[in-house]
């Protein structure tokens, strides 16, 4: 399919819906610690999309999934379903992603939550999982390539003694959940799709402790991690600029910013 270019209207509606989307994060870091359910988060995500920014949860019903939101714990990769019986505890690591449309046009954001007291190794993964995904969005810029943007991840992640989901990537995004491009974490510099203002996509990269290898649970959705060590993953949604990149759900507690990436 090919790559759709946004004008300046629909990158504006797409600004709107990532902001809404940081607001169902900043709600949320409220409630994330031991003792809730996963269930219970996605109720209260539903309901605050729905109540409160007069939104819609663009998850719920894609694919026949019938949640609004992922919830992806410690061995998890990606697509936890969340559960009434799965209760958060203390050492936790978890992944929380979420979509939200309004007005006709997604945001997709993913965010890590450490749960209580977490271990250095589960700590460090969480911490350097985040610094690939940034060194990814520093790689975007009119004229780079995709190639460029997984590179820049997997050299990050794997100097770090980590392993790269393969399965899984990034995409385009904007009045559907999935569009081209596909974005992988992994890649060869000068290599892929060249970048232009108004494309919009995600960058999610799912980032294991141990090997890269998967394995699909019987719910049809869950991805665990083989070896069944800790997998972590960020995500955001951008936009290509005429002179960089535009975080399109750059939440208020972060700090960071095109260029301003660190090293593990």
């Amino acid at each position: 399919m090919p790559v759709e270019l946004k004008s300046p209207l629909q990158l504006q509606r797409m600004r709107r819906s990532g902001q809404l989307l940081t607001q169902v994060f900043d709600m949320l870091d409220e409630h994330m610690q031991a003792g809730i359910s996963t269930m219970q988060v996605n109720h209260l995500v539903e309901r605050f999309i729905i109540d409160e920014l007069k939104a819609r949860p663009a998850s719920k019903g894609q694919y026949d999934y019938p949640y609004v939101l992922n919830s992806s714990r410690n061995e998890v990769v990606c697509h936890g379903m969340p559960s009434s019986d799965e209760y958060l505890q203390d050492g936790d690591i978890i992944n929380i992603d979420i979509t939200l449309e309004k007005d006709g046009y997604i945001a997709d954001s993913s965010k890590m939550y450490c749960i209580g007291q977490v271990s250095d190794a589960a700590q460090r993964l969480v911490d350097t999982t985040y610094d690939a995904l940034w060194a990814g969005i520093d790689a975007v810029k009119p004229g780079a390539r995709l190639g460029d943007v997984g590179h820049a991840i997997q050299k990050l992640a794997e100097r770090a003694g980590y392993s790269v989901v393969r399965e899984f990537c990034g995409h385009g995004i904007g009045q559907q959940m999935h569009q081209a491009p596909e974005v992988l974490h992994y890649g060869r510099p000068n290599t892929g799709l060249v970048l232009q203002p108004g494309m919009t996509f995600t960058i999610e990269p799912m980032i294991n402790q141990g090997k890269r290898r998967l394995k699909h649970l019987d719910d049809g959705w869950t991805v665990i991690t083989r070896d069944k060590q800790l997998s972590a993953q960020w995500e955001h949604t951008l936009a290509v600029t005429e002179d960089g990149v535009e975080v399109l759900t750059l939440r208020k507690d972060e700090t960071r910013h095109p260029g301003s990436i660190t090293t593990v």
